[in-house]
């Protein structure tokens, strides 16, 4: 059966994405993808395997079934990391699988400690401190006991890194709190170097941290948004404008491509209300096309009377309410509309273009949030 609508995932952006990044962190840094959330909507499947034929050989996700996702398509043999969610009766699989995971509490720890004696494999973990987040890390006040139990249990994990996560990098009103983070982690650091503990890696850059505060940089940057050719925020790509070089504004590529197309046609008179309710009415005879995708597929019903589609190269606004299923768009002014016509909701059709960032300017949405909404359902195709 055919889908209403369709994605398309360019990994010839994702190679520009990456090789940009690669430019502002240096050759030796590893880049770890992040793809959780379903890879930003884009699929982890089809991320998994863009990604390392780009070079990519280290992923990220939040929980462990994205994890195992990973696992399941890697071709490579990466290195996944697990940042957030796990169950403990999980971790004698994810270590026997190799794949890593933040460690933020005593409990997983001993966990993890435990099941490794058992199995005589050692856990791969991420030591994450808390640094003024204040959502998952470990307090200042607990280094004391935490060095112990890694020192008393050091055959039995691996440190492969010591991390912690800053409270919104993408944006200068948290400049003071995120150097203060800065700060504070490399206190964490100092002083497990000074009980003797080494990690493999120190790690806490996100896309907005790499681009806007180098000295985060260090062993290891997990790339998200940048990654998929979006700026974290207007902010992050104001910070580096005038670094940029002149005749490239805009080294970040958009990946994803949303289709569709026309599902039936209307004519509509004037003085006629569109959709439920009457939050439209034509104020002259219109044409309407109908478009099979709604508030279900991730097309937000905040987008009422404010979203614009593509289609023949010309932008045509919704009217009416955004439906779970169907749009309703203005085609008035194009000529020779046909059912089966070609419908851009993100991405360029003759010239034009429509932005993940139009969308959320008109919902209040960000770009994350918009592109995670996108259900897995939806076909995602590579275009090399």
């Amino acid at each position: 059966m055919i889908a209403t609508s369709s994605l398309e995932i360019s990994a010839k952006a994702y190679r520009q994405n990456i090789k940009y990044i690669r430019s502002e962190i240096g050759p030796d840094p590893v880049i770890s993808a992040v793809v959780k959330g379903n890879a930003y909507g884009h699929g982890i499947a089809q991320m998994v395997e863009i990604a390392e034929k780009a070079g990519i050989r280290h992923f990220s996700t939040f929980s462990s079934d994205e994890a195992l996702e990973v696992f399941q398509h890697s071709k490579k043999k990466s290195d996944i990391m697990i940042l957030g969610m796990l169950y403990l009766e999980e971790l004698e699989e994810l270590i026997q699988k190799g794949i890593s995971f933040y460690v933020f509490d005593f409990d997983r720890l001993k966990a993890a400690i435990s099941i490794s004696k058992t199995t005589q494999i050692r856990a791969k973990v991420h030591i994450e401190v808390e640094t003024g987040f204040h959502r998952t890390g470990f307090e200042w006040k607990d280094r004391e006991n935490l060095a112990t139990i890694l020192l008393e249990n050091s055959e039995a994990i691996s440190l492969e890194g010591l991390c912690t996560h800053y409270a919104g990098a993408e944006s200068v009103s948290n400049f003071v709190r995120v150097k203060n983070q800065i700060a504070s982690y490399h206190e964490f650091k100092d002083y497990f170097l000074e009980q003797g503990l080494t990690f493999k890696k120190f790690h806490t850059a996100c896309s907005a941290a790499t681009l806007i505060f180098p000295e985060t940089i260090m062993d290891m940057v997990r790339i998200g948004i940048a990654g998929y050719g979006f700026w974290p925020t207007k902010e992050t790509y104001f910070a580096k404008l005038h670094d940029l070089p002149k005749n490239n504004k805009n080294p970040l590529r958009r990946l994803i491509t949303w289709k569709s197309t026309v599902m039936s046609l209307k004519e509509v008179k004037m003085g006629e209300f569109v959709g439920y309710g009457n939050s439209f009415m034509a104020l002259e005879n219109m044409k309407m096309a109908i478009v099979p995708v709604g508030y279900g597929h991730g097309f937000s019903r905040l987008l009422s009377n404010q979203g614009q589609v593509l289609i023949q190269g010309q932008f045509c606004q919704v009217v009416g309410t955004v439906t779970m299923n169907a749009i309703a768009v203005n085609i008035s002014k194009v000529k020779n509309v046909k059912i089966g016509d070609e419908v851009i909701l993100i991405g360029k059709q003759r010239g034009k273009e429509i932005t993940v960032a139009s969308f959320s300017e008109s919902t209040q949405q960000v770009n994350y949030e918009l592109l995670t909404r996108l259900p897995k359902d939806i076909p995602r195709k590579i275009i090399p």
